[in-house]
């Protein structure tokens, strides 16, 4: 057993090693806005957003055993099993023809962490970490009326406690070593978005924006200044 489950490692490493796929994770806990801003990085910047909950929700819609399991741990508030949700991040990411993935609600603990590291061989570009007040948290979720089972005062408080208790020590560990960005979620949707922006548009562009506005401003007047000389010129009659 052993045997085949080293060589199915080895089988997906070379399979995502060949991709070189770039990873974000993207956390934060539940009601953050994760989701809403994931939307955004994939219209304006081109990733494929993998939301880590919609592909186990997916999973209980099929009906599968795999399915009953994980219906009954979210309704407890547990984490589901590292080699669950390994299995269907990978199955999604090289099904994707894209090489750019927002992994987002994973790692949910140092164990998921670890278990994908060694199991894909992905290491993240960086960590997106959505900073939110837990109150402010619990009013958007109560309001949001998703119909998700999960929605409710008391799960919501579960969820609450298990990110604390899981999530922070992975940010703490990618903390640890530079790989973290930190936003202010706590913030309007447009501003939040605007901070994210700042992390994702490559530096040259920054440059050349930062530069446009008077190199604009040299151009039009260099334009202004010659349009005056052929005028003055056409009325010496220098030209024509």
């Amino acid at each position: 057993m052993g045997t085949v489950e080293a060589a199915n490692k080895k089988a997906i490493e070379s399979t995502l090693g060949q991709k070189k796929p770039k990873v974000v994770f993207v956390l934060g806990g539940p009601g953050s806005g994760k989701g809403t801003q994931c939307a955004n990085i994939v219209e304006h910047f081109g990733y494929t957003h993998l939301s880590a909950g919609d592909l186990l929700r997916a999973e209980i819609k099929s009906g599968s055993e795999n399915g009953t399991m994980i219906q009954n741990m979210i309704k407890e508030g547990k984490i589901v099993p590292s080699e669950v949700t390994i299995k269907l991040l990978e199955k999604a990411i090289l099904e994707n023809e894209n090489d750019k993935f927002l992994i987002d609600g994973f790692p949910r603990n140092e164990e998921n962490r670890a278990a994908f590291e060694a199991v894909t061989g992905i290491v993240p570009e960086f960590v997106l970490f959505f900073d939110c007040p837990e109150e402010e948290m619990e009013k958007r979720l109560l309001g949001r009326n998703q119909g998700r089972e999960d929605d409710n005062i008391d799960t919501i408080r579960k969820r609450f406690k298990v990110f604390l208790e899981s999530s922070l020590p992975v940010i703490e560990h990618y903390n640890s070593k530079g790989k973290v960005r930190k936003i202010d979620a706590a913030k309007p949707v447009g501003e939040v978005f605007e901070a994210v922006k700042a992390l994702f548009t490559p530096v040259d562009d920054k440059k050349l924006w930062r530069l446009r506005p008077r190199g604009f401003y040299v151009t039009v007047t260099s334009l202004i200044s010659s349009s005056a000389e052929v005028l003055k010129g056409i009325e010496d009659g220098k030209f024509g």
